[in-house]
């Protein structure tokens, strides 16, 4: 097992899927970024503030702070158009009323011989079925296709399966009770939705235990062969894979950073070892 690794999150199992060598330098010899990650550099840093922003005005929202007291704080362009787009989109009315509404809410749960990690943008739960909402703040819209095979779209499934029962009355949830949606704040008419099922489900546990059995026992962590995925990486240096920072707008679809938060153990939904 690598050492001092004791949990597993979508951003890692991407970064490991991609290119050992960049899970190797992020998460176990925990290096310091050493070159710009996209061009222009304060023009991208802007944005993904902007971004996180965004996920923090939503949240006021849903905790029950009026909107029109949070939209105060929208004090940007982006943030302005953002706020006032996700106010008025008709694919979001309905969550709003149920009662079963948990954002930035956080699940674990044992993965082989690690913890699988994940904080959700929001989970709601209705009678009969429960929905991930993800925030995007994307300047390209995605195509279905690309979520689709991310792990971000198979690990907030899968885990909501395995570690979720708390949130449905200590019942788990079936696979084809889960529906994840993306939503765009810059696209919202066309979010991105992907229903669930129980061979879906089978599929992505096994491939999420090999993988973490398969990170357990690694000695060697390779370069990706696919040198286009070099120009978005920060340890692109160590490598000698290139100087020059990949466009931002393309970036953001391969590199997305993952919220940095504080795991508290006690206070998220798990199920024991």
């Amino acid at each position: 097992m690598p050492e001092q690794l004791t949990t597993l999150s979508q951003s890692s199992l991407q970064d490991y899927q991609d290119c050992p060598r960049r899970f190797e330098l992020r998460y176990l010899q925990r290096l310091a970024y050493p070159a710009i990650e996209t061009e222009p550099a304060l023009e991208n840093e802007k944005h993904q503030k902007e971004g996180e922003y965004f996920h923090r005005l939503v949240q006021q929202h849903l905790i029950g702070i009026p909107a029109e007291q949070v939209g105060k704080l929208a004090n940007t362009e982006n943030l302005q158009r953002w706020w006032e787009n996700y106010i008025n989109a008709k694919d979001l009315t309905g969550f709003k009323n149920l009662s079963g509404l948990y954002p930035e809410i956080a699940l674990s749960a044992p993965l082989g011989k690690f913890r699988l990690v994940a904080k959700y943008d929001l989970i709601a739960v209705g009678k009969d079925q429960v929905t991930i909402f993800d925030w995007k703040t994307y300047r390209k819209r995605p195509k279905n296709e690309f979520l689709h095979i991310r792990w971000q779209t198979r690990v907030y499934q899968a885990l909501l399966v395995q570690a979720g029962a708390h949130l449905n009355h200590g019942k788990p949830f079936a696979p084809e009770q889960i529906e994840m949606i993306y939503w765009f704040a810059d696209f919202p008419a066309e979010p991105a939705r992907f229903i669930y099922k129980a061979d879906q489900y089978k599929r992505d546990w096994d491939a999420l235990i090999k993988f973490a059995d398969e990170i357990a026992s690694a000695s060697d962590f390779p370069k990706t062969d696919v040198v286009s995925k070099c120009s978005y990486c920060p340890y692109r240096s160590y490598c000698n894979r290139g100087i020059r920072a990949g466009d931002a707008a393309d970036a953001e679809l391969e590199t997305e950073a993952e919220e940095l938060f504080d795991i508290n153990f006690e206070q998220i939904g798990e199920i024991a070892f």
